[in-house]
């Protein structure tokens, strides 16, 4: 019992780790995007091999777990939520990389207008989100995991009105379009990070209280 305990504090050192490494990317790219900083895009691509390989280190630690220690209960609960966490922080990993592709692109462009909340609102709550997730993780707070569940629907708000705003936008000029369609795009990149947020709020709850909230109303 002592090894395995002494075994699931590493993972979740580790777990916490590529997290860091994942929001850190993500910071990255939104301020590359929103900053026009080309170099703040790069340095997401220069991180990505290290958020690879910590990947692959921690399913492997998972699955030699499962196969030393046999865990039950609770502690099963971790280890599945964990590999569950884990490819939802290599997707995040993964639109933090496509956002600072498209910063790369609007940075070599002039600038077209957006929706306020975008610039303002939107890039501070996905930040808050995916700190916070990671930090129900730790703490296994399953209140600060609902909050987080609760802040998916100014997301998705946001993201329909900017939806909305750059149609009308391209509509006006259509020489737009193709910086429009980039700046949408993401949009919707931040939308799904939030979205796998939430995946791992919902997966802390199921961790803590062995029920799958997923698909109803946590409200």
């Amino acid at each position: 019992m002592l090894h395995l305990q002494r075994d699931l504090e590493k993972l979740k050192r580790e777990i916490l780790e590529r997290g860091g490494m994942v929001e850190e990317s993500i910071n990255d790219a939104i301020l590359a995007l929103h900053n026009r900083r080309i170099d703040l895009a790069e340095k997401v691509y220069a991180r990505e091999s290290r958020i690879d390989a910590k990947e692959v280190y921690i399913e492997e630690e998972c699955l030699k777990i499962l196969a030393l220690h046999q865990p039950v209960a609770a502690d099963l609960r971790f280890i599945v939520v964990t590999l569950k966490v884990n490819n939802d922080l290599e997707r995040m990993g993964d639109f933090a990389q496509n956002i600072a592709k498209r910063a790369i692109f609007l940075a070599s462009h002039d600038p077209i207008p957006s929706l306020p909340d975008f610039v303002n609102v939107l890039p501070e709550v996905v930040r808050t989100m995916v700190r916070n997730t990671l930090d129900s993780l730790v703490k296994l707070d399953i209140e600060m995991a609902r909050e987080v569940i609760g802040m998916d629907h100014t997301i998705d708000d946001i993201n329909r009105r900017m939806y909305g705003e750059l149609q009308r936008l391209m509509e006006r000029d259509p020489s737009t379009i193709e910086r429009a369609i980039q700046l949408l795009s993401t949009s919707r990149y931040l939308e799904r990070i939030a979205d796998l947020a939430t995946n791992i709020a919902e997966d802390v709850i199921f961790m803590v209280q062995g029920n799958i909230v997923r698909h109803t109303d946590t409200d």
